[in-house]
This record gives structure tokens, sequence and C-alpha cells, in this order.
């Protein structure tokens, strides 16, 4: 039967999709099958489902994710009852829930309904469907007592209608507020409350949503610049001095179009970084002249400028009045999100309280959720060295507000904070050097030429070499200042991992260094090696990949089952290339004959039980191997890319092994998420040293 999970509430203005989403982030580590159902919604699309069919790649269709709308509810419910309502919503429920192995069921939202007695309808609702029920209760602008007692009242409602309350969720409360309402709350509900603050980084609408709300013009400003929040509203009038003083970091600039000063000067103190703005709002329809407008744009490049029609009195009204949602169009709104619900409740108890089955089927989602679940679990410091490069700075941004890691990134301080700035994001919780200025930079010359002297390196040579964001970041890990690095998304892989061979050094056990791609298909994760550093290892050199591969599998929840691949299967060929994967297959089983290994084997043979039980029948890895060894790097390279094409599968990687200390090479292709990814495997090696065996 069909496990769901009801979350619902009291009222309106809970921030409630907060929970929604991380309910779901938890769902979707657990099962590859999940459904999502709204009982009543006001009018189609239903933008959160399609946040959530778009994050958490779901083939639902959004007909089937809808009971009704509020107004064909309203003309069952008058002219049919609340049994026949329910009955129909219960009906459509069951026919979506069919496909799925759980369903996130969203209670109705209390505004502007017209359904008498809400509350009970939800618990209805959810006794029908046989849910658990999470209520969630808002605290904005409450004390802390009138929070606690709503809270207390709102479990006692559920409760006596029946509902099996698992947990509550007490969400935007005030942050001072924060942990006295939890202490409280836990000693006086039976079961676990969880309490989240307020952030108003949630709530803040973007520029974009602004502008669309005010039916603006955009005079100036890209897309990056566009979905900046707007933490304040900054209305200018004064003269430029004092407006300066008034500035306020992530604030929107609303002044007359005619106050051509204050444009100037609110973009030039954004350039400046004194502080950075979200944009400049220009009322009474007023734009300032041609000239005016190609300084701006100079000043403060993809800043945005928009026009609107109204003054600032009414202007004001409507901006005060508008709150952003969450939707698939802000996604760092959705890792704030996901960040704040992650760092307040506690995930693992929560899960359990929902008992839902994890899934012997491992999805590239719950795959990448495993990774970053891991990391959060055992924060370490991650090194980045490409700190001003656009697709490191968002991911960045990610890694931040998810609490993956703790992150350093390399590059002039100001750049850096310009940069982001520019992108609208948010990196104030990173450490910043830039490796020309460091006080590490002598120190770090010393230790590189000492350990290089054999080669002629002297300490101003070094001092020069140093500065290299790559060289700078491998001597951070080495000298245990950060405990891993990601670099290559602008870098060759070459450039990444020439400083770990110099510096870090391979682990005594291992002879050579290697790597692996996490190849995750539609059910499964497959580790393949070497596809990345190696071009034509020695049948020893194969062994020592074979061997590394199956421990950086184990490492990462891969049990290793390892296939020798060659174009022939058993003793069915020969000629040089076989007889090398021969004879490391032999390697690996008299060095290690505790690991399942078969070779030579061809892939089919490997990944396919009725191939395998034709050519290699009885194998214990035949049919069922997890770990790939490919014969040489171009068969490898390219086998990996064509799965990841043909089949769909996301792979993840390359992950280097055989480091004393993680170093890790990136795709210069890499997407964001490729890096965020990457940045978790890295802190999860430097957790466990021999993950990175």
């Amino acid at each position: 039967m069909t496990r769901s999970v009801y979350v619902t509430g009291i009222d309106r203005g809970d921030g409630r999709q907060v929970v929604e989403l991380g309910i779901m982030e938890l769902l979707t580590r657990q099962t590859g099958r999940v459904g999502v159902y709204r009982p009543l919604l006001h009018d189609a699309p239903d933008r959160l489902f399609d946040l959530l069919k778009a994050r958490y790649r779901l083939d639902q269709d959004a007909a089937s994710a809808v009971g009704m709308e509020y107004h064909e509810a309203s003309v069952v419910l008058a002219e049919k009852g609340t049994d026949e309502l329910v009955s129909r919503l219960v009906d459509r429920y069951h026919r979506a829930a069919r496909a799925y192995d759980v369903m996130l069921v969203l209670g109705t939202d209390y505004a502007d309904t017209n359904l008498p007695d809400e509350l009970a309808l939800n618990a209805r609702l959810a006794n029908e469907l046989g849910a658990v029920v999470v209520p969630v209760v808002g605290g904005t602008k409450q004390t802390a007592e009138s929070v606690r007692a709503e809270a207390r009242n709102a479990y006692r409602a559920y409760e006596s209608l029946g509902c099996e309350v698992v947990a509550m969720v007490v969400n935007r409360v005030a942050k001072e507020d924060r942990d006295v309402i939890a202490e409280r709350l836990a000693a006086r509900l039976p079961v676990p409350c969880y309490v989240l603050p307020d952030d108003k980084s949630l709530s803040a609408p973007t520029v974009a949503e602004i502008t669309r709300a005010l039916g603006g013009e955009v005079l100036l400003g890209d897309e990056a610049g566009l979905a900046r929040d707007a933490l304040d509203f900054v209305f200018g009038g004064a003269m430029l001095p004092n407006f300066l003083n008034a500035l306020t970091p992530g604030c929107l600039v609303v002044t007359p179009g005619d106050r051509s000063d204050l444009v100037v000067g609110a973009l030039a103190a954004h350039a400046s970084g004194t502080p950075a703005i979200a944009g400049v709002l220009l009322t009474l329809n007023e734009r300032p002249a041609p000239r005016i407008l190609e300084m701006a744009a100079k000043l403060a490049p993809g800043t945005p400028v928009v026009s609107v029609a109204g003054n600032s009195f009414p202007t004001a009204g409507e901006l005060f009045a508008l709150q952003s949602r969450l939707n698939s169009a802000t996604p760092r709104k959705l890792e704030t999100a996901l960040g704040l619900f992650e760092r307040h409740v506690d995930t693992p108890e929560l899960r359990g309280l929902l008992s839902v089955t994890r899934s012997e089927r491992v999805t590239p989602m719950m795959f990448e959720h495993e990774l970053l679940e891991r990391a959060r679990a055992d924060r370490r410091r991650v090194v980045l060295p490409e700190g001003t490069e656009e697709r490191v700075l968002r991911a960045a941004d990610v890694v931040l507000r998810r609490g993956v890691c703790e992150l350093t990134l390399l590059g002039e301080e100001q750049v850096v904070l310009k940069k982001a700035a520019d992108l609208g994001i948010d990196i104030g919780g990173a450490q910043i050097i830039d490796p020309a200025t460091s006080p590490l930079r002598e120190r770090f010359a010393e230790y590189y030429a000492k350990a290089r002297a054999h080669k002629g390196m002297t300490v101003e040579l070094a001092n020069d070499v140093v500065t290299d964001v790559n060289y700078f970041g491998t001597l951070m890990v080495q000298e245990g200042l950060a405990d891993g690095m990601v670099s290559g998304s602008v870098h060759s892989t070459a450039a990444t991992i020439r400083p770990a061979f110099e510096i870090i050094k391979t682990k005594p056990q291992a002879s050579i260094v290697s790597s692996v791609f996490f190849m995750c298909l539609a059910d499964r994760v497959l580790v393949y090696g070497d596809c990345a550093v190696n071009p034509d290892p020695n049948a020893e050199q194969l062994a020592d990949i074979a061997v590394q591969s199956a421990a950086t599998a184990a490492a990462f929840g891969v049990e290793p089952r390892i296939a020798m691949l060659s174009y022939s299967t058993g003793t069915s060929g020969s000629g040089a290339d076989v007889d090398k994967v021969r004879k490391a297959t032999e390697i690996v089983r008299q060095q290690r004959p505790d690991l399942a290994v078969e070779g030579p084997i061809q892939y089919d043979a490997a990944v396919e039980p009725s191939v395998a039980a034709t050519k290699l029948p009885g194998s214990d890895v035949a049919g069922r191997a997890t770990v790939l060894i490919f014969p040489d790097l171009n068969t490898g390279n390219n086998t990996y890319k064509a799965v990841q094409r043909s089949a769909g599968a996301v792979a993840v990687g390359p992950v280097l092994q055989g480091l004393r200390k993680p170093v890790n090479d990136l795709s210069r292709g890499a997407l964001v998420q490729d890096i965020v990814t990457t940045v978790a495997i890295t802190a999860i090696q430097a957790q466990n040293p021999a993950a990175a065996q």
C-alpha cells in the first residue's frame, strides 16, 4: 500500500512550502517513486508542483497531482455535502497513488477558500488517506508564548480528530526566540517539534518579481541581476551624501526617475561594494537621459534599473505587500529553504517517523542526496582555487546555503565579492584568500622549495609558483589548512593534479593515482575506472586501479563486485590485450582474496544476467558487476561518455583515488550541480581517508 505524508497547517502565512520542500527532499532520499497530491488548488498551474516535478525529476503529470479546484469544491460542498467532496478527493488520490511508493500530500492553504472548518477537512482527508500528519504553525510577528500556545493547540486539534500526528513544525519564528520556543515545546508535546527561524531572504521578492508585479520596464540589467533578492527598500529623496549613508546590503533603491544623481550614486556604491545593492526602481515614469544610462551600465554591469509609472507613495505600498514564493524560477531560494530545514530539523529522526521503507533501487537523485547528507554530517573544509569563476561561485552559494561543508575561495577578495554581488549570490560564509597577498605565501614557498629541492627549486622561484591558485590550494590541503580541493572548471586536468603529484603524493599502498566515475543509471549506481587519468596501464597498474576502485565504491555505499573488462570473456580469447587483463585479474585475487572479481569479461556479460548465464554460468560477479575496470583510457573514456549520453546516466566524477589527501578534478564543462556534488564527494573523502584511496 502506498504510504502518504500529509503536510497541513492551521492558518495562512505559515511558510509551509519550506516544510513541504524539506519533506520531499527526505522522501526522495528513500525511494525514487514519490508522487505529489494537492486535494484543492486555487488556479492552475500549481507552481509548487512544477517546482517539485522539475527539481526531483518526477514522472507525474500535473493533472493527476490535483484533486479539484476550490470553486468546484465549493459547488460540490454546497450541493452534495462534505462526504461527497471527501469521497471524490480520496478517489482521485488513489488513482494517482497507484503508481508510487509514497505520496506527499499538500494540505489546503486557508487563503480565500470559503470552506467551513478547513482544519477539520484536512484532518478528515488525512484520515481517509491513511496518512501520517505533520502540522505546521506560523510564528510571524508573534510572541514566544503565543507561538508555543498555538503549536500545542494545533497538535491537540489534529490529534483529537483522530490524526496520526508524527511531528510538528513551528516556522518563521523570530531568530532570538527560536531556542527558547524549541526547548519549551520539547517538554510539552508528545511528538518532536522542530522550530525554524524566519529567514528574510525567503520572503524577499526578487527584482524580477517586483518588475512583473508593478508592470515595470527593465531599462538596464541582466538575468542574474534581476534574480537578486530585494532585502530592503531605500527611498531616495535626500541629498546624495545622506542618501548613500542610508543604503543597506541587498536593498532596492526607489527614487524618482529624474534624480540622476541618486541613480549614479547608488550604482557607484554597488560598483565599490559599499554596499552591493539589488537594483534601482525609478518612479513617475521618468527616465534618466541616455548618457546617464550609458554611464550607469558601465558603472555596474548587470545591475537592474527598472522604470514604473506610479509615484513613490503608492509604489511603496505595493512593494511592502509583496512576498516571494518558492518556485522553479528562484533556485537560490530553494537552496536557502532546504538549508534552513536541514539545519533545524533532525532529519534522520523525521525520516524514521515518516516510516518510508528505503528502496533497493538507487536513483541518481537518491545517490546525490546521500552524498550531501554524508558531507553535512561531519563538515570539512574544501578549497576552491577558481574563486572568481561564475559556476564555482554559484556552486559555492549552494554549498553554503545547504551547509555541505566549509569553503575557502581563492582570488583577490574584492574581485570575488564584486563578482558574487553582480551574480546576486551570498558567499558571506566563505573564507576568501588571495594567494598573491596572503601571509601564507612565504610559508608555502619555503615548504615547496624544500620539497622540490632535488629538482633545483629555490625559495625565490617557489615564491612565484605558489601564487598559482592550484599550487596554493594544494599546499593548503597538504598543510592541513583545508581538508580537500576541487578545481578544473577552467583549468586542465594536468594543471589541477600536477601540484598534487608533486606535493601530496600517492598513498604508500597505491602505485598510481587513478580515477572513477559514479555512473548513476535509472535504478543503480555503477563505478567506472579509470576513465580520466592513465592512458595505458600495465597489468600491475590495472590491478591497482581495480583495488582502489573497489575501496572507493565501498566507501560510497556501493558493494564492490569487480569486472575486469576486455573484448573477450573467460578463456574465449587470446592476445596481448586480453592477457594483460587476465594477469591483472590474477594479481587482484592474490592481493585481495576477499574481493569478488571476474576477468577477462565483456561488458554485456558483466552487467546483464541473461548474457552472464550463457557466457559465465556460476560466476558471482558476471551479470551483477558494480565496479567495471576498463583496460585503457581510450576504452573507458569513450564508454562512460556513450553511456552518459545514450542511456541518460548521470556521471559523477572524475573522483581521484590513490592520493594521500583528496584533490578532485572537474570537467571544464561541469555544471553547477556537478561542482556541488564533487565538493560533497571531496568532503566525504576527507572524513574517511580510506575513501580517498
